[in-house]
């Protein structure tokens, strides 16, 4: 059998899970080849594939006329390196984890006549994979979304797994509190701008019963520092921590957006968390994705602007300082929803559809 290649964009939340495929396609002995775009070089020291290979992408959404000629361009151009591409590796499937640039190698392998298979991490479908998901062998699905798809959860890395091995701490009437905080680009921001000022609405004796990790923009790390000085919060402040899972891990309660691989890795690990989904999104994806949680009794959503304030953020804080006994419960709640075997399950898909194609069955 042929390899099986990997399309997705070059950003982690495209990028984690096929990670995660691509470490249990390895352990089956199979070989995996990654394509993405020119943003993978940040992840490919790390990604476990037998090669790598940049293609040229572009999108033709949310771009005046001249910068839809040039998507187009870019959109032919990647459809032909991949052709290329395609001819030589001679796949056995071809899987697409969203964004952009997983459409040139898709739709080269739909033209090829190669099986694919289509990933979507987030409970809303995003744009790239509508438009492929007519195209494709299969759809699977991290949410339950529905439409045809198979709900095989969202994979998550290996140091995922290992963090849901780890117990929540406990926490006692009266006890400390460990509030983990992160954003990623898109939020890293507006959580240093809403979470120190609402800890600063809290009583002192609350305060100092938080132990604050949070990610904060390098720009903003030396104010951000000084202002829980100054509150007199324990906290530990960086633009960027490597050993998140177990930081997680170590939470009673997580501040975070609700992109699919942060909730995907919350609930493996079952840790209760406040959601502040990415605003303006034209799918509202992150959401949708935060709905699902909440309405487990896993999270709990705040709206960027109209909710995730100081007073509102300090009032929930407040709350839960007062009975901690709910974030284990929450946790617990999360954790029940969580699939620690996506990626097996994806794997399996992909493999069924490799079977199906090579004895000539149907794969639709």
């Amino acid at each position: 059998m042929g390899p099986i290649v990997l399309a997705a964009g070059g950003t982690g939340g495209h990028l984690f899970p096929a990670e995660s495929l691509a470490r249990e396609l390895k352990a089956r002995g199979l070989p995996a080849v990654l394509i993405s775009d020119d943003r993978v070089t940040e992840f490919a020291a790390t990604f476990p594939a037998d090669a790598i290979h940049q293609v040229t992408s572009g999108t033709v959404t949310g771009q005046g006329l001249p910068g839809k000629i040039k998507g187009v361009i870019a959109l032919g151009q990647g459809i032909l390196e991949c052709r290329r591409l395609l001819a030589t590796l001679k796949p056995a499937v071809v899987v697409g984890f969203g964004g952009y640039p997983t459409v040139p190698p898709m739709l080269a392998a739909t033209f090829a006549g190669i099986p694919t298979v289509l990933h979507e991490q987030n409970a809303v479908m995003g744009r790239a994979n509508r438009f492929l998901s007519k195209r494709v062998s299969r759809v699977a699905t991290g949410f339950p979304i529905g439409g045809g798809g198979i709900h095989v959860g969202n994979p998550v890395r290996q140091s995922v797994i290992n963090a849901a091995l780890l117990p929540m701490p406990l926490i006692e009437s009266g006890g400390i509190l460990n509030l983990l905080v992160f954003g990623g680009s898109q939020g890293a921001r507006i959580m240093g701008e809403i979470v120190p000022p609402a800890l600063a609405l809290l009583p002192l004796e609350k305060r100092a019963r938080l132990k604050v990790t949070q990610q904060v923009r390098q720009e903003d790390l030396d104010s951000v520092r000084a202002e829980y000085a100054r509150l007199g919060v324990a906290a530990e402040c960086s633009p960027f921590f490597r050993d998140l899972p177990e930081r997680m891990a170590g939470s009673h309660l997580v501040i975070a957006r609700a992109g699919a691989s942060t909730v995907a890795e919350l609930c493996v690990i079952g840790r209760a968390s406040i959601l502040v989904p990415l605003p303006g999104a034209l799918d509202q994806d992150q959401a949708a994705n935060a709905a699902i949680v909440a309405a487990a009794g896993g999270a709990e959503v705040m709206r960027q602007g109209s909710q995730f304030t100081p007073p509102l953020l300090a009032e929930r804080l407040s709350a839960f300082l007062d009975g901690p006994e709910t974030l284990a419960a929450m946790g617990a709640k999360a954790h029940a929803i969580g699939i620690h075997d996506a990626a097996s399950r994806l794997a399996d898909v992909v493999l069924d559809v490799a079977g199906a194609a090579k004895s000539g069955h149907a794969t639709t």
